[in-house]
């Protein structure tokens, strides 16, 4: 992955990869104090607290469109059924991420 910015120690960004290796457009990895982020495009996907361990996913854009989803899959290390089911189970928290 590439790494595109750190701020002042506090944060790292990632532009995510194209299966065939190329720079993911608007799809990208962010770590900071608080956890670890999916953003897709504008948008905050889904969040890792490092304090709780707890993962959130964001109520209205988690399953926004094909590509969001694609990343989002790989991001989780699983298909749209088993994360369904997980929110379902409590797993995933469905939470406002974009204020």
């Amino acid at each position: 992955m590439k790494k595109l910015k750190t701020i002042k120690g506090t944060a790292r960004v990632e532009q995510m990869q194209t299966r065939g290796g190329n720079p993911a457009p608007n799809q990208f990895k962010i770590w900071d104090k608080k956890g670890f982020y999916f953003q897709s495009y504008w948008s905050t996907i889904y969040f890792k607290c490092n304090k709780t361990g707890k993962e959130y996913l964001d109520f209205n854009k988690w399953d926004y469109s094909a590509t969001t989803g694609k990343f989002r899959n790989e991001i989780l290390g699983e298909g749209i059924a088993e994360t369904r089911e997980k929110i379902k189970r409590g797993e995933y928290i469905l939470a406002h991420l974009n204020g």
